[in-house]
């Protein structure tokens, strides 16, 4: 009877283990497509937001990894492989919650940064061809103007001309883009409102996630006994 159980929970485990790995990819593939999407718009924010989407590449990685030795361990009934694959969910749990914590305080540090990144790259907009290329980039993808509005171009060009990039459609006639033809909402509220969509994004990942390792360390630890006591008893 024991001997049954033991077969049940060996296999239970080693269908939990297919699901961990697929969620192992499943962090890495949010984590790339965060990375490839948004950090072309690097100019206007802290490097250091960007750390998330690359610690959820380097962790998916590593989960499917471990995911890998807590199957065979299973298969093989090996308590050492087993344990040892508790022991490595544990540091990750942990790891994640470290990340999840600076996650959180960067997160309400979130608009000083982006206030300060879009400032910097407007005053050195007529100095900077990267910034000039950043915003170009930023306007025609979010179709927003300036920082806050089309206004906050006065302080570059110090008249009423604007980037061709702030407005989208502009009569046959008319060479210049002006605050008459530009696009209303500025870009700081509109690139404000889509990372914080995409961190509401990596929290749910990231509690889904950690749900499934605690019910894995739990299987993981009564499998490793299991393991032991019946070669014990053998």
């Amino acid at each position: 009877m024991a001997s049954c159980g033991i077969i049940c929970v060996k296999y239970l485990m080693f269908l939990f283990n297919l699901l961990f790995a697929l969620t192992g990819l499943l962090i890495l593939t949010v984590g790339a497509i965060i990375q490839s999407s948004y950090n072309h718009y690097s100019n206007f924010v802290d490097h250091t937001i960007w750390v998330a989407p690359i610690l959820l590449i380097i962790v998916g990685s590593i989960v499917f990894i471990i995911a890998f030795f807590g199957c065979c361990g299973a298969v093989k009934e090996n308590s050492c492989m087993v344990l040892t694959f508790s022991v490595f969910l544990i540091i990750i749990f942990l790891l994640e919650i470290g990340i999840g914590i600076a996650g959180y305080v960067k997160h309400g540090q979130l608009e000083d940064i982006l206030e300060k990144g879009f400032n910097s790259t407007l005053h050195n907009y007529d100095k900077n061809v990267d910034s000039q290329h950043a915003w170009s980039l930023i306007q025609s993808e979010l179709k927003c103007c300036g920082i806050q509005g089309p206004s906050d171009w006065q302080q570059v060009f110090h008249n009423t001309t604007l980037p061709t990039s702030c407005c989208i459609e502009m009569p046959v006639n008319v060479n210049q883009c002006t605050k008459e033809f530009a696009m209303k909402d500025g870009c700081m509220p509109e690139l404000l409102a889509l990372l914080q969509k995409n961190a509401l994004i990596l929290a749910g990942v990231g509690i889904g996630i950690a749900v499934v390792q605690l019910l894995a360390v739990c299987f993981a630890c009564c499998l490793s006994r299991a393991f032991k006591r019946n070669y014990e008893a053998v």
